[in-house]
């Protein structure tokens, strides 16, 4: 019988891995001295009694191979950062350490005096293994190939190498099969054809490998490559779904998300299983991809890897998500420097961003390649023969594709280059891979003359402002470097992060998605989750500037300076160019000045205030303008992540656009606030028709006339009818408690005696239990009672956890009353709500003071640092001023937290001298500069 064949590799076996076609490091042998190793370990068998007391001292030999090798690998990989050699050099290392593990374990702990052919055995490396690619603390993923049924022998072999791995603290992914079954698996299992697809002889018996490789061609390969392409096109879609499906998000997953290496790995596995090749020459070969896509897909990978590896080092574990933490850290290793208008982080992740890019845009050009040459139509796309017929001038329909006639069509015309996206946005068709080609090469011909062409302006004008919707093309667009190019302000703010930890994306793929929310609320579509926009955006006059509007609302970020101001000045500019009238100018450039107006009043200032309305409408100036500022915001909060809008917050913006419209429409504030006041009086006495009528009037004696328009008519009832149970029963405290699930809020009401620092014992109960206050209104009655309302962010829960969490919080709030909880060591010991990530990112401490924003109040505006307690703290620190607080508007953004409080002084007046207002930010800057944590008081 044949000996099973051991080979020992003193350099990589996998040197034509597709894709692969970095330089290979100088040497691998300071990495592992095979030499050294083997006569170590022959020199501990003669020198040990038992094979128990030599499975201890061979599992130490290796252990320092590992640790030896790796150690050299990292020093290497930091002081080179080349990513791509270290996971080659990875790879190397496991692959010698698991031949030397076999050859040792099957010649001198469980020899087969006379194998049989049934005893053969070999190794083989799969998945990402298998291509020869290892990151420092990936998985180890084995199949141990078998000719038939494993037998006792083999299965002693298999279980000794497997727990020398997991001893030396390896993850091994493991599977035992025979050939036979390995085909069964992979007729019925996608996941298992494609781990075959890429499997790698390690050591033993090669043939059993070469004879599985022969039967998967045989039996599964043939004539199931559009069903792999298929599955695998399916499969990536399903993943992106499942991350978020852009390659532009804040902290991206660089190995599963879009643009990624699973990309990369995807074109391994349909390059391999389509045209059976092994390396990128074979591909350019086929005319699948040019030499030039295949070093920018080498470049990618490269790059990828390096940040992968980065990654895994820093965490010290398989970490594939790119963090804003390690984003920061990464940043610095790679040699990333601060330069006017950009910090190292940014500019470091906007090189990331492109890279994904070009992994998209080349994946998209590859995967259309095959269609092409398979001649199959895409997937879900109807063919429309009337298309085929119709005239497009110099492009053509190939397979529901749209190609060029002529290789020279934009030399012979450069419009083209916008034209092409027009046609395929009218015809719903998606872009032939050889007119991709032609664009990448012809960008050079988008300049000043392109650009100032009227037809070239007219059409992406047409394109943006489309009824069949601007973001597919304008997406198509961005990826293709055509926006970009035609569009230089905005090429600026391409792959541009925003680094807050509030918004998901960069400000070019937050414009392209608030784009497509704006015509899905023109569209209907969002008609039951924001109703009012859904209905003004039909009223509005100015369509087309408005979505102008949206294009332009963010293209100024990332220069320096307020981008509103700085955005108007190039909408100023722009707007012209692309055919809009002075008149549609002035509307866009508005908007792009304000469009931060409407989400400003409403979150962090008071609109039952007159003033709030008063100073909002001096900007407005007209119901038109509201309009569109109402439909703008709403698009741009709800692109600005998911979960970032909510109910509460569409029920602000409603009700600031509701009293700006009535006085834009004629009536004065003061009028309407006496008006809405009879009414509230007149509507509340039919809400209570079993009160008394004296008792009725006593009952609005108490409340300020300020109370009266602070709430709806149905919250003034239950107030009333809290306030009658609290003085009936003569309770010193009474909490009330209301849940709103459409707003995701949970309103709580608490009615006791006023006092100092009420409001910050009552946020600090709320914070010593994790719950978020997002707005509070204040109020003290004529009768020294304090009537305070809190709205507390309500995540969607079931109804038993919904009752529990609201007990919590009554609990909490009693024992803080009461003197029974210790505020601080409460809070000390809850984990931060926080984001681990976003723990290390520092927002300046800032104060403002607006005297200008209130007739009646001081209005404090706090920015800084999200920390836990932070409301409490700052609300205790509010009393200790000898301030009260009227009302509250409590914001989180990311990291950032903006609190807004309109305060009085002990007599009632708004804070007037210099000196006392200093007092106050002083006071304010330094509690926000304390660590609750490291000094609990």
């Amino acid at each position: 019988m044949k000996k099973s064949t051991t080979i020992i590799s003193r350099k990589p076996p996998y040197d034509n891995e597709l894709f692969n076609i970095t330089k290979k490091p100088r040497s691998y042998s300071d990495i592992i001295d095979i030499n050294e190793i083997k006569n170590k370990i022959e020199a501990t068998w003669k020198n040990t009694d038992t094979p128990e007391e030599f499975k201890g001292l061979l599992l130490q030999i290796f252990r320092e191979t590992l640790v030896d090798g790796s150690g050299i690998i990292k020093t290497r990989f930091l002081d080179k950062n080349n990513g791509a050699a270290t996971v080659l050099e990875q790879a190397f290392l496991m692959d010698n350490i698991i031949k030397l593990a076999h050859e040792t374990i099957v010649e001198k702990l469980y020899r087969a005096p006379n194998p049989t052919q049934g005893e053969q055995l070999c190794i083989v490396a799969v998945g990402g293994y298998g291509r020869g690619e290892l990151a420092p603390f990936s998985d180890i993923d084995l199949l141990f190939l078998l000719p038939y049924k494993i037998t006792p022998h083999i299965e002693q072999v298999v279980e000794a190498i497997l727990y020398l791995l997991w001893d030396m603290r390896l993850k091994v992914g493991h599977s035992t099969r025979s050939i036979e079954e390995c085909m069964r698996q992979a007729k019925l299992d996608m996941t298992i054809r494609t781990a075959i697809l890429e499997s790698r002889f390690i050591c033993g018996e090669i043939s059993l490998l070469s004879e599985m490789n022969r039967k998967f061609q045989k039996q599964i390969v043939a004539g199931t490559a559009l069903e792999f392409v298929e599955a695998k096109l399916k499969e990536s879609e399903s993943r992106h779904q499942r991350l978020g499906d852009s390659r532009y998000v804040i902290e991206p997953n660089i190995k599963d998300g879009k643009g990624g290496l699973r990309d990369l790995h995807k074109l391994f596995w349909i390059g391999k299983y389509v045209y059976q090749v092994n390396t990128v020459e074979a591909l350019v070969m086929r005319g699948i991809l040019s030499s030039q896509e295949a070093t920018l897909f080498a470049k990618a990978q490269k790059q990828i890897w390096t940040i992968r590896c980065h990654l895994h080092y820093l965490t010290e574990r398989e970490e594939d998500r790119l963090t804003v933490d390690h984003q920061r850290e990464i940043a610095t290793m790679l040699g990333y420097t601060d330069r006017s208008g950009n910090i190292a982080v940014e500019r470091f992740m906007k090189h990331y961003y492109l890279t994904a890019k070009n992994i998209g845009d080349l994946t998209r050009i590859f995967c259309a390649a095959i269609e092409e040459e398979h001649q199959r139509r895409p997937r879900l796309r109807i063919s429309r023969p009337w298309q085929r017929s119709r005239d497009l001038g110099d492009f053509k329909i190939e397979g529901d594709r749209l190609n060029s006639k002529l290789d020279t069509i934009f030399e012979d015309d450069p419009v083209n280059l916008i034209r092409m996206f027009s046609i395929a946005q009218k015809n719903e068709l998606e872009f032939h891979p050889h007119i991709l080609r032609l664009v990448t090469q012809s960008l050079k011909k988008i300049d000043r003359s392109l650009r100032n062409n009227p037809e070239a302006n007219k059409l992406f004008l047409e394109i943006l402002t489309s009824k069949k919707g601007p973001e597919r093309i304008l997406r198509r667009m961005n990826e293709s470097q055509v926006f970009g190019k035609f569009i230089p302000d905005f090429g600026r703010v391409v792959a541009q992060m925003q680094y807050d930890m509030y918004h998901v994306y960069t400000v070019d793929e937050h414009t392209i998605i608030m784009l497509g929310i704006l015509f899905k609320i023109e569209s209907g579509e969002l008609e039951e989750v924001v109703p009012i926009a859904s209905d003004v955006i039909h009223k509005v006059i100015s369509r087309k500037e408005l979505y102008v509007a949206v294009l332009l609302h963010d293209i100024a970020k990332g220069r320096g300076g307020d981008h509103s101001i700085l955005g108007e000045k190039v909408a100023r500019r722009l707007c012209p160019r692309l055919g809009l009238s002075t008149e549609e100018t002035e509307t866009v450039a508005w908007l792009v000045r304000w469009h931060l107006l409407l989400s400003y009043a409403a979150f962090k200032r008071d609109i039952n205030d007159p003033k709030t309305i008063e100073d909002f409408n001096e900007i407005v100036q007209s119901p038109e303008r509201l309009k569109l500022l109402l439909v703008l915001t709403v698009a741009d909060i709800r692109a600005v992540g998911p979960n970032v809008w909510n109910g509460w917050k569409g029920a602000l913006l409603r009700d600031l656009f509701v009293r700006a419209e009535e006085v834009l429409l004629g009536q004065s504030a003061q009028n309407r606030l006496l008006e809405r006041a009879n009414n509230v009086y007149a509507k509340l006495r039919e809400s209570l028709p079993n009160w008394e009528q004296v008792d009725f009037e006593e009952h609005i004696k108490r409340g300020y006339p300020s109370y009266w328009l602070m709430y709806n008519v149905a919250t003034l009832a239950r107030h009333a009818n809290l306030i009658r149970k609290a003085e009936t029963t003569n309770a010193p405290l009474t909490i009330e408690t209301r849940s709103d699930y459409q707003k995701e809020v949970t309103e709580i009401t608490v009615y006791t005696a006023d006092h100092s620092g009420l409001f910050s014992r009552i946020a600090g109960a709320m914070a010593s239990i994790g719950t978020d206050i997002v707005d509070a209104r204040i109020t003290t009655m004529r009768n020294g009672m304090a009537l305070d309302s809190f709205w507390v962010h309500q995540p969607k829960r079931t109804d038993s956890e919904n009752t529990e969490a609201i007990s919590r919080i009554i609990r909490a709030i009693e024992q803080s009353l009461s003197g029974g909880l210790k505020i601080q060591e409460a809070i000390a010991r809850r984990p931060a709500n926080l984001p681990k990530r976003a723990r290390g990112m520092t927002i300046p401490p800032r104060v403002f003071i607006d005297n200008k924003a209130s007739s009646t109040h001081t209005v404090l505006e706090i920015n800084g640092t999200d920390q836990p307690g932070l409301l409490h703290r700052l609300t205790r620190k509010i009393a200790q001023q000898n301030l009260q607080i009227s009302s509250a508007k409590i914001s989180t953004y990311g990291a950032s937290i903006v609190d807004v409080f309109y305060v009085k002084d002990l007599f009632g007046l708004k804070i007037q001298s210099d000196r006392r207002l200093n007092t106050i930010k002083v006071a304010m800057l330094d509690e926000l500069n304390q660590n609750p944590i490291i000094n609990p008081s």
